[in-house]
């Protein structure tokens, strides 16, 4: 296009074009939620009180709206714009009626999107759109606050960190990214995790019955109980341990001999060892129990020694005897990837708990989950030849579903027609060839 007779003042504004599409790409989201058909799937699965079996398309309302960036109801009203409804192929709800269909969650609707979310996973391993469960998975648990204002939020509260807000668990695929379990809790709440995390192994189990799994978590999930309730689910764990007296006399106790050198960061060192702590019983009935510590210390070095001249220590225990205390210990530093799905569901759909109800706001975690994994089947199926190319939602959003599109029909063929030079367009098109290629679910 040329220049404009007057510059940009003289460009004239006009919503009249009922074909265009302002996020075309979510004609690769409504093609996978086709393939894997999720609308049938949440219709038999999700019935509040009043929705009958039209659940689907209320759900795929708000998982489709936060793929396009949506953190509030209101802004589902995007996709009711121009075109956009086509490209989805199901029918966008209002937000005024997604808004009612959320308020009119109980807890034990929101376990049963708890329930679609594994059906979905089970359905998108079968067809190809996410990586089957190795022989070797880690499942890395993790917790998030999400920051509140006001005083209307039901379950809302002033947790360890001071924040005003909610304390939801989150269990992540390491491998993939996949989220592939939700807890909504109270922001005061430090409690759950147990339950939760034998749940998601639960999970694991069902998706992948011989795979040999391993959790991870930080301090503050260390617990006996957590401990005992992994490895009744015959999986490992690597858990880091809050540094108590006999922890910290166990540390002291090691020798200089015992320390290695590992490479860990510039400037300064780092050095791993290991020993070992005995537990008191708790009870009559509990054994004393021995546990294996993987200890890593670091400290500034050469001009900058001076900031930081003392060992600061960090402190795992681990029940996989097959790593030795180098390799133990660089494991559980990988824990770190969880923050990235956090992230990415704090980016998107999780930015706002938009309800005052929090069987509302725990039902909005479960589709922040499952857009979340949709974007990241969606990345696999894009393949690019870098794989970090397409690593984060907002990346997938940005290269991939916000861009604009037109609808046109010309003798019955319906095209859209995208920017000309754009320059993830190889990628898109590759994407849509490898989801409309994938088996039809009923």
């Amino acid at each position: 296009m040329g220049s404009v007779s007057g510059g940009v003042d003289g460009v004239e504004a006009v919503f009249d074009d009922g074909r265009l599409v302002a996020d075309a790409g979510l004609l690769l989201a409504g093609s996978l939620m086709g393939r894997l058909g999720l609308e049938s799937l949440l219709d038999g699965a999700v019935r509040p009180a009043g929705a009958g079996r039209g659940s689907g398309a209320k759900v795929l309302t708000a998982v489709a709206s936060m793929l396009a960036g949506g953190s509030f109801i209101e802004d589902a009203g995007r996709l009711r714009s121009g075109s956009a409804q086509a490209v989805l192929g199901f029918k966008v709800a209002a937000p005024s009626t997604l808004g009612t269909f959320l308020r009119s969650f109980t807890w034990g609707h929101v376990r049963q999107m708890d329930r679609v979310l594994e059906l979905a996973m089970g359905r998108a391993q079968a067809a190809g759109a996410s990586a089957r469960v190795p022989g070797a998975v880690t499942v890395d648990i993790d917790s998030t606050v999400c920051e509140v204002q006001g005083i209307a939020k039901q379950g809302a509260a002033y947790g360890h960190t001071g924040v005003l807000g909610y304390h939801p668990l989150v269990a992540v695929r390491d491998d993939t990214g996949e989220v592939l379990h939700t807890r909504m809790r109270s922001g005061s709440s430090q409690r759950g995790h147990t339950r939760f995390c034998a749940e998601a192994l639960a999970r694991v189990r069902r998706l992948a019955p011989g795979a040999a799994v391993t959790v991870r978590a930080d301090a503050g999930f260390f617990s006996f109980e957590l401990i005992g309730a992994i490895e009744a689910a015959g999986a490992s764990w690597s858990i880091a341990v809050p540094q108590n007296t006999k922890v910290k006399a166990a540390i002291a106790a090691i020798g200089e001999a015992g320390w290695q050198t590992i490479e860990y960061t510039r400037g300064g060192q780092a050095q791993v060892a290991e020993t070992t702590i005995t537990t008191g019983p708790r009870s009559r009935s509990e054994k004393p129990r021995t546990l294996r510590l993987v200890v890593r210390r670091t400290r500034l070095g050469g001009a900058q020694a001076k900031l930081w001249p003392d060992w600061r220590y960090h402190c795992l225990a681990t029940s996989r005897d097959d790593l030795d205390a180098q390799a133990a210990d660089a494991y559980h530093r990988a824990h770190a990837r969880v923050e990235l799905a956090i992230r990415d569901l704090k980016a998107n759909g999780l930015a706002h708990l938009p309800s005052g109800r929090f069987c509302a706001n725990a039902a909005w975690l479960a589709c922040a989950a499952l857009a979340h994994n949709l974007a990241r089947w969606t990345a696999n199926l894009a393949r690019t030849p870098n794989p970090q190319q397409l690593a984060t939602a907002a990346t997938v959003r940005h290269r991939l579903i916000s861009l604009p599109g037109r609808l046109v029909n010309r003798s019955g063929k319906h095209t859209l027609r995208l920017p000309a030079h754009w320059p993830w367009a190889h990628t898109f098109t590759r994407a849509l060839t490898r989801t409309r290629n994938l088996p039809q679910h009923c």
